[in-house]
């Protein structure tokens, strides 16, 4: 698992949970399965409804990635293509088949492929643009399944609060237990509010970020891959390709110009 996820995850818990200790509470207090079964079963089931079942089926694949993936380095990708590129001019787009088999980056490899395959460039682009645009609508299914789940677990918490409130008020036969039963009913918001800032919300905003830079990357592919392609001189590429440096990592010679 990503480290920053487990960390903001846990540290955001463990701050709510030691904040409320260090005032005299009880961490027993805060567990409440009523609470549980109806902030988090309402929650799922009303974010649910808002999917298809297949859009559903994936949403375990697009957070396993957004957590475990290990996204290569963009200067590492520059020199891959800058060396390819490289071959090429000297031996000809086919020397590259050869090296197919020793590539990691699958889409690099796609690419390369339909290159050596004989694939006119504008077709080329297409078919690497279209993958690119199915992988950002893969992953904003994800980012919104949680982001959903995030605007409805606050509101679960109140109905939870609520009908505890109901409860409590309908059974008021002995005062002196009214103030922790109206503790306990809180329990629900504090779940909704809780988990809907701490996981729904965190873990969208995580998928969407890990999109961004895997889209990045895949754009970069593709633009080396048609420079390629094109016979366009590796410098040059090499000069093309910085563009989607972060400027700080961008070698000297490529940092945009900044007015003093």
């Amino acid at each position: 698992m990503d480290l920053a996820v487990l960390i903001g995850v846990v540290g955001g818990l463990l701050s709510l949970v030691l904040g409320f200790m260090w005032e005299g509470g009880h961490v027993g207090s805060l567990i409440q399965k009523t609470a549980a079964l109806i902030v988090f079963g309402g929650t799922f089931g009303a974010t649910v409804a808002c999917f298809s079942v297949q859009d559903l089926k994936v949403i375990p694949q697009i957070l396993k990635n957004a957590l475990t993936v290990k996204l290569p380095e963009e200067s590492e990708i520059i020199d891959q293509i800058v060396d390819l590129a490289d071959q090429a001019r000297r031996e000809g787009l086919l020397y590259l088949e050869d090296q197919i088999s020793s590539m990691d980056n699958e889409f690099l490899k796609k690419g390369i492929q339909l290159v050596i395959d004989g694939t006119e460039a504008e077709l080329v682009r297409n078919i690497m643009e279209t993958e690119i645009i199915s992988l950002e609508e893969r992953n904003e299914v994800g980012a919104s399944f949680f982001e959903a789940a995030g605007g409805f677990a606050p509101t679960m918490g109140i109905i939870g609060t609520v009908m505890g409130l109901v409860h409590v008020l309908g059974n008021m036969d002995d005062p002196t237990t009214l103030g922790p039963k109206i503790a306990v009913a809180f329990i629900a918001t504090l779940y909704g509010v809780a988990s809907a800032n701490v996981l729904y919300l965190p873990l969208g905003a995580k998928i969407k970020n890990v999109s961004k830079k895997e889209v990045i990357i895949k754009e970069l592919v593709m633009e080396g891959v048609i420079a390629l392609q094109g016979g366009n001189n590796p410098l040059l590429i090499r000069e093309r390709l910085n563009a989607y440096l972060n400027p700080n990592k961008r070698p000297p010679g490529n940092k945009p110009y900044e007015e003093d």
